[in-house]
């Protein structure tokens, strides 16, 4: 996976905020405190999704201070962010550019908060982390548990209803529509949750629960329940999901596409 060159992609972001500004100057002090006055990408991002998430019992600038902190520790945090930036604006035709995702697309928002709920919790601050997964719930209708492992180049188109379970596994390049869920089948504990496998493109309210494998190129029609493996490059739908055919793309996750070949 080549790096993408961050200083390039922040400027990118600033040019297309001032752009916005000339046009539209009722939005020019969301975009001069979001990211004209900030000085860099990471402090971009702290600005942007800190004032989201407080709420009473915590303050903007504990926020501010484990953001900016996980983001000086674990620098290619910012690498997977700008992935997913990359995955908005390139798969989903209402996304014109970089910076319409930082400003209001909360699947995004999301994202980048799981990642830093993610951070602490692999360095031993579950609490804090939990704390984190549940404001990103209230604040965005997202579920992702912490300990969750998600890889980079996610779409995660409109989101609401997204849930994921702790013993959730997603590799990069995904794309996941609202409602669905990554989620156990009882009470045992130990791994029990899905693991999904690259270009994997998940339809709106698919159900995959238990731990089970979508294999690589697989395409889940949207509602369909997924209660055991899935083949790499096959398309399942229905209520239990069926292999239906192939996937009509070797990757569905970058192509979107909602049809199926039998």
């Amino acid at each position: 996976m080549q790096l993408i060159d961050l200083d390039a992609h922040w400027g990118e972001i600033r040019y297309e905020a001032s752009q916005i500004v000339a046009r539209e100057q009722a939005l020019k002090p969301l975009l001069d405190e979001t990211v004209l006055d900030r000085c860099s990408f990471a402090e971009c991002l702290t600005y942007r999704l800190a004032r989201k998430l407080v709420n009473h019992s915590t303050s903007v600038k504990v926020l501010h201070e484990v953001f900016i902190e996980t983001f000086t520790h674990e620098p290619m945090i910012l690498q997977h962010v700008a992935f997913d930036m990359r995955a908005f604006y390139e798969r989903d035709p209402a996304c014109p550019d970089a910076l319409t995702p930082l400003l209001y697309f909360k699947g995004f928002q999301a994202l980048v908060c799981y990642r830093i709920g993610h951070h602490l919790w692999q360095n031993g601050r579950k609490e804090l982390s939990l704390y984190l997964q549940s404001l990103i719930s209230e604040t965005f209708g997202v579920d992702i548990h912490p300990a969750a492992k998600i890889g980079c180049g996610i779409l995660l188109d409109h989101a609401t209803g997204f849930v994921a379970g702790e013993t959730t596994v997603i590799e990069s390049n995904v794309s996941i529509l609202h409602e669905v869920t990554l989620g156990g089948t009882g009470k045992d504990r130990g791994d029990r949750h899905p693991k999904v496998h690259s270009g994997v493109l998940l339809g709106a309210g698919a159900k995959i629960l238990g731990n089970v494998v979508i294999g690589e190129g697989a395409k889940v029609g949207a509602g369909s329940v997924v209660l055991k493996d899935v083949p790499p490059h096959t398309s399942v739908a229905g209520v239990p999901a069926q292999v239906i055919g192939k996937a009509s793309e070797v990757s569905p996750a970058l192509g979107m596409c909602q049809d199926f070949e039998h």
